[in-house]
C-alpha cells in the first residue's frame, strides 16, 4: 500500500490486524449469532471459523454463566460498552478456559447499534501463575503464623513493617497498636535503652543481631526471649530488609539456673559428706579389730541415703522410704523390721541425720540385738502430734511435733554400754544437734529403745 493511497486497502489492513491479534476477536449479531472469528479465537476456543461462524455465541458459555450473556446483550442494546471482566468460557472439547472479556457495540453509518465486537484474552497462564503465587503465599503465611517463634520483618532503617500472628497472639496487641508504640510497648523498661542501642549499632554495621531480653505477654507475664535478626540484601549488596525472630527461652534460663543451684548444692553437700566421712574415720575406734568394717558400713549408710536423695532430686523423702533404704544392707534380717506411721516427708538434711542414726542402730541390732536372732523384732514408729509437740525454744512454747522411736524385742538381753563410743554420738548427738531434738535411749529388759522428739519445722 503506497502513501498515495492511504485508504485504498483500509478494510484489508484492518482485517490483517484482527487476524494477527493474540486476542480472540469475535463479531456477533444482537441475537448472539457469531459473524466473524479470527485465528486467535480458533486457538483459544478450539473451534475453526468454518464451524463456529453462524452458531450462537452461547455455545461458548457454560450453563451456569448464561446470565452474563443476557447482561451483555442488554448493555449493547443500550449502546453501552462492557468493561473488561474475568470469566470462564467453554472450548470445543468441553474444557474450561479462563478469559478476560471486553464487549463493545458496533454501529452503522446512522449510529444505530446492529452488532457487537467481543475481545477475549486467554488469562489461563496468568491465573495459574496467580494461583501458584497465592498458594505459595498461603504456605509461607501458614509457616510464619504457626512457627514457634515470634517473627518480624523490618526495613533497612529497623522499622518493623510486618509481624506474624504468633507475635500478636503472645503480646495481645494489634497491628495498629504496634504501629503506634513499636516493640518498646511490650519490652521491659529496664532493657529498652541498652537493647535499642545495640540494635542500632548492628543496623549501622550490617552484622547479624542477637540479644536476650524480656517481652510482656497478653496476660502481663514477663518472659525471656532470645532475639535475632539477619540482614536481607538486594542484588547490589545493599540491606533491603531485616528478618528477625524472638524465641522464648524462659524455660531454658530457669533450667540453667536450677542446674547452677544444683551444682552449688552438690558442691556444698560433697564438702559436707567429706567432712562427715573424715569425722567417721577419726572417731571410729582404730583399735577395734572391726574398724574397717564399721567404717565401711557407716559410709555405705551415707551412700544409700545420698542415692535416695539424688533419686528424688534433693526433694523431701518419706520417713518409711528412708528407713527401708538404710535396712536393705542387712539382707533377710530387714524383714524383721516393721515400719508404722503416717505419711511424713523429711527434708534432705533431716533425712541425712535420721538415716545415720537408723543405720547405726540397725548395725548394732544386727550384731548384738534383736536382728541377730531369727525371732527378734524391731518396730520403727513415728507420729505427728499437733497438740503436744516438742518444745520450740525459739518461740518459748510448743509447736506441732514429730516423734519417732526404734524399739527392739525378742532379742538377746541388752545392757547399757560400759563406755559411750562414736556410735552413741551418731544415735544421740547428731540428730539432737541437727534437729534440735530431744533424744533418749533406754536398755529395757525386752530390748533397746531409742526415742526422738522435735518440732515439725525441724524436719520440713
Amino acid at each position: 500500500m503506497s502513501a498515495a493511497q492511504p485508504g485504498a486497502d483500509a478494510a484489508a489492513f484492518l482485517a490483517a490486524i484482527v487476524e494477527s491479534s493474540d486476542d480472540a476477536i469475535v463479531g456477533k449479531s444482537l441475537d448472539g449469532t457469531i459473524l466473524s472469528w479470527n485465528h486467535a479465537a480458533e486457538r483459544i476456543f478450539g473451534w475453526p471459523a468454518a464451524e463456529i461462524v453462524g452458531m450462537n455465541v452461547r455455545t461458548l458459555i457454560p450453563e451456569d454463566r448464561q446470565a452474563e450473556e443476557d447482561a451483555i446483550i442488554a448493555s449493547i442494546m443500550r449502546g453501552e460498552h462492557v468493561p473488561t471482566f474475568e470469566t470462564v468460557r467453554r472450548r470445543k472439547d468441553g474444557s474450561a478456559v479462563d478469559v478476560a472479556v471486553t464487549v463493545s457495540p458496533v454501529r452503522d453509518a446512522g449510529g444505530t447499534v446492529f452488532a457487537a465486537s467481543k475481545i477475549a484474552r486467554d488469562i489461563g497462564p496468568k491465573k495459574r501463575t496467580l494461583r501458584l503465587l497465592e498458594d505459595s503465599e498461603a504456605r509461607l503465611s501458614m509457616l510464619a503464623d504457626n512457627m514457634a517463634q515470634l517473627a518480624w520483618i523490618a526495613g533497612s532503617d529497623g522499622k518493623v513493617i510486618w509481624r506474624n500472628k504468633r507475635w500478636f497472639d503472645y503480646t495481645g496487641t494489634t497491628p495498629e497498636e504496634m504501629e503506634r508504640g513499636g516493640r518498646q510497648s511490650v519490652q521491659h523498661p529496664d532493657h529498652i535503652g541498652p537493647v535499642n542501642a545495640r540494635f542500632r549499632a548492628h543496623l549501622a554495621s550490617g552484622e547479624d543481631w542477637e540479644d536476650t531480653f524480656p517481652l510482656r505477654s497478653a496476660s502481663g507475664e514477663w518472659r525471656w526471649f532470645l532475639s535475632r535478626a539477619t540482614a536481607i540484601r538486594d542484588d547490589q549488596g545493599r540491606i533491603a530488609y531485616w528478618f528477625g525472630t524472638n524465641t522464648d527461652v524462659t524455660a531454658m534460663r530457669d533450667a540453667e539456673e536450677r542446674i547452677e543451684l544444683l551444682l552449688q548444692e552438690v558442691n556444698h553437700r560433697s564438702k559436707n559428706m567429706l567432712a562427715i566421712i573424715q569425722s567417721l574415720a577419726r572417731r571410729t575406734d582404730v583399735a577395734r579389730p572391726d574398724f574397717l568394717q564399721r567404717l565401711e558400713q557407716r559410709i555405705q549408710g551415707l551412700s544409700a541415703n545420698q542415692d535416695l536423695l539424688v533419686r528424688r532430686a534433693w526433694s523431701p523423702v518419706p520417713v518409711c522410704e528412708m528407713v527401708e533404704v538404710q535396712l536393705r544392707s542387712f539382707g533377710e534380717a530387714a524383714s524383721q523390721v516393721e515400719c508404722r506411721g503416717p505419711e511424713v516427708m523429711l527434708s534432705p538434711s533431716a533425712a541425712e541425720a535420721l538415716a545415720m542414726a537408723i543405720h547405726e542402730m540397725g548395725t548394732n541390732a544386727h550384731k548384738y540385738g534383736a536382728l541377730s536372732v531369727p525371732g527378734g523384732r524391731v518396730l520403727v514408729a513415728w507420729t505427728l502430734d499437733e497438740a503436744d509437740g516438742a518444745r520450740d525454744t525459739a518461740q518459748g512454747g510448743t509447736a506441732p511435733g514429730f516423734r519417732i522411736s526404734w524399739r527392739e524385742s525378742g532379742g538377746p538381753p541388752v545392757a547399757p554400754p560400759a563406755k559411750l563410743g562414736f556410735g552413741s554420738r551418731i544415735i544421740v548427738d547428731v540428730p539432737r544437734v541437727k534437729l534440735s531434738a530431744q533424744v533418749t535411749t533406754t536398755y529395757e529388759p525386752g530390748g533397746f529403745v531409742w526415742e526422738l522428739a522435735c518440732t515439725l519445722s525441724a524436719i520440713s
